[in-house]
């Protein structure tokens, strides 16, 4: 019996649902560079409400959507943008803000939790107003954040880094949101609530919301203003973008509010996990992020990774043993169980695993997953 594939490799990896395609085929259209295109207009001016802000721009991934909130804030040249140095805008896209915008990263240690190491080191990172420095115009944030095993950044921490940066530094706050929407499922508030003290958002359509394609950054009317002739710039400006805008509307309406079935799956395979004898990172969100011990076990995360892959469950090697699944709203409480099973029984059967002959799976490269 051939069983479905359970691919947990990232929350990218979702297909179009029927009504998303249906949307897609009949989604009015216009000319976008002209400003013409309605259904994308319907999606900015939704998103915009949704997170309390006075415009949005629909963009076409998320690394477009950080760099230009970092080029729209850091808009004089000399300036200095400070980050993460676990950081999605610092280590996987390709230190566009410096290569394309000419902006100066400064970057901090990042706790475990995705907050800086410490808000002090923070404000000793402010530049001075003095001649032989970058300018200090913009810090960024990210939450959920990724290569902090999915953690959220609770708003109170986020206001309190928003303070730092408006009240010292006369600089803006950008949050790489792109599973933003999992951090306000996680805190139980609304996505105004846990955007109101950012200056901008980039947010993710292509992940928890499982549109084929798309991000939306979101702010003031200036910084829109300027994002729209950044986009240009950067070749993101497109025409018929209504068929793409459709789909994320469908998944606003449809998948963002079943996103709590995420972290349920998340938690159940977490917990499954455990039991079987992996170190599990805690879960906050629909991120799974666990270690394989070979000495014990008899198999490593690469070989676990292949095998698994071979009867149908998808997920990553991220480097060593720490491997990462990802839920989302094409697996189903009975994948994960399944996806289980079949790590229970390579387990049990590790040199049959091992000497499969199935191809090692790609490990984690960054990117946008």
């Amino acid at each position: 019996m051939l069983h479905p594939i359970v691919d947990m490799r990232s929350d990218t990896v979702t297909k179009p649902t029927s009504s998303m395609s249906a949307a897609m085929a009949s989604a009015e259209v216009g000319d976008a560079v002209f400003g013409d295109d309605p259904t994308e207009a319907r999606l900015e001016a939704k998103v915009a409400k949704m997170f309390g802000k006075e415009a949005a721009l629909f963009v076409p991934t998320g690394t477009q959507g950080n760099l230009i909130c970092c080029m729209a804030h850091c808009w004089e040249r000399g300036s200095e943008f400070v980050v993460g140095n676990r950081a999605h805008i610092y280590l996987y896209e390709q230190g566009g803000a410096a290569q394309i915008g000419g902006i100066h990263p400064r970057a901090l240690a990042t706790a475990d939790d995705g907050t800086f190491a410490s808000l002090d080191e923070l404000r000793g990172a402010i530049r001075p107003d003095d001649h032989h420095f970058p300018v200090t115009s913009l810090v960024t944030l990210e939450n959920t954040h990724n290569m902090c095993g999915g953690t959220v950044l609770p708003t109170e921490y986020v206001a309190s880094v928003g303070a730092i940066a408006r009240d010292e530094a006369g600089a803006a706050l950008h949050m790489d949101g792109a599973r933003i929407w999992h951090a306000a499922e996680s805190l139980g508030e609304t996505l105004e609530q846990v955007a109101a003290p950012a200056d901008s958002l980039s947010v993710c359509l292509s992940k928890a919301i499982g549109a084929p394609a798309g991000s939306v950054i979101v702010g003031s009317g200036e910084l829109i203003k300027r994002g729209k002739r950044l986009r240009k710039a950067l070749g993101g400006t497109m025409r018929q973008t209504g068929v793409l805008a459709a789909a994320g509307l469908v998944g606003l309406d449809e998948i963002l509010p079943r996103l709590g079935e995420d972290h349920n799956n998340a938690q159940r395979l977490a917990g499954g996990l455990a039991a079987a004898g992996f170190e599990v990172e805690p879960v906050a969100t629909n991120l799974v992020f666990f270690s394989a011990k070979p000495e014990s076990m008899g198999i490593g995360a690469s070989e676990l990774v292949a095998a698994a892959s071979a009867e149908g469950i998808r997920f990553l090697c991220i480097g060593g043993q720490r491997m990462r699944m990802v839920t989302h709203h094409q697996v189903s409480a009975e994948g994960v169980e399944r996806a289980l099973e079949v790590i229970a029984r390579l387990l049990a059967e590790p040199e049959a695993a091992t000497s499969s002959g199935a191809p090692v799976a790609a490990s984690y490269a960054g990117g946008s997953k």
